[in-house]
């Protein structure tokens, strides 16, 4: 008996070891999120992550076979922590640009929406170049956005914010004219709420190659060409095995990764 019991009791240890075993380090998948961009990304009162960008990174490192660990990160530093390896890839809505090329590689797009204009509904001025002379938009910093303003429309003053969310409350509370990011997030993030009833798009798409590339994308560092095909095949997975279509769903009514090529 005692030694059938302390048969018993090895064989438990060994299991609980085997079980208890830490994830191995190149399972861990360290992926770089803003998460102050709803809906994207956001953080509930407990710290819990939620969000577009948020699912379909767990939805991705669960088709490469991989652990993810979300690192929450301010946008202005988001591409030069990657750089500095505190995370191995960021799915933050950050659209492929000829620009950020220059620092790091891109997976395929995951998405692609348009950028438009918000002000409030009396506005009386076209969004032009010269409609928007001297009116004061709020741009988030370091965006895509932030490119586009000082590209095409030199005369407006434009005021820059850490996040969206800060950009919106400006708003609603009439300190600048108008706004300018993803037209989801502006639908999802202002218009649709209470604060936003007053408020509408001002005139159509706003599109620059240079400034808004070719869709939102995945950024790891240069030289990750086995993580980047990882990506780009996980990528192609998740569109093809329904993962991608009923995350699209919980968060929008059509599919926002835009046209199946040239985009």
């Amino acid at each position: 008996m005692k030694k059938f019991y302390a048969a018993m009791v090895g064989f438990g240890l060994a299991a609980a070891m085997a079980v208890a075993q830490p994830v191995k380090a190149e399972d861990v998948l360290r992926i770089g999120v803003e998460g102050a961009y709803p809906p994207f990304s956001w953080k509930e009162a407990d710290g819990t992550l939620k969000g577009f960008d948020i699912e379909i990174a767990e939805a991705l490192c669960d088709k490469m076979g991989r652990q993810c660990e979300l690192i929450e990160q301010d946008w202005d530093g988001i591409i030069p922590a990657l750089l500095a390896k505190k995370y191995d890839a960021i799915i933050a809505s950050m659209s492929i640009t000829p620009e950020r090329k220059k620092r790091v590689d891109f997976s395929n797009k995951y998405y692609n929406t348009p950028a438009k204009f918000v002000a409030h509904k009396d506005a009386d001025y076209e969004p032009t170049p010269e409609g928007m002379a001297g009116k004061t938009v709020g741009v988030q910093r370091g965006t895509i956005h932030q490119c586009y303003m000082e590209k095409v429309f030199p005369d407006t003053d434009l005021q820059f914010y850490a996040t969206q969310e800060e950009i919106f409350l400006d708003l609603a509370a009439g300190r600048i004219d108008a706004q300018i990011s993803d037209s989801i997030q502006a639908l999802e993030g202002f218009l649709e709420t209470d604060d936003g009833v007053d408020y509408a798009f001002l005139g159509g798409d706003q599109f620059d190659l240079e400034c808004h590339g070719e869709g939102a994308g995945i950024a790891v560092r240069k030289g990750e060409e086995e993580l980047i095909a990882a990506l780009n095949t996980a990528i192609q997975a998740i569109r093809e095995d329904g993962t991608y279509k009923a995350i699209n769903d919980k968060y929008f009514d059509f599919d926002i990764y835009g046209v199946e090529s040239g985009s």
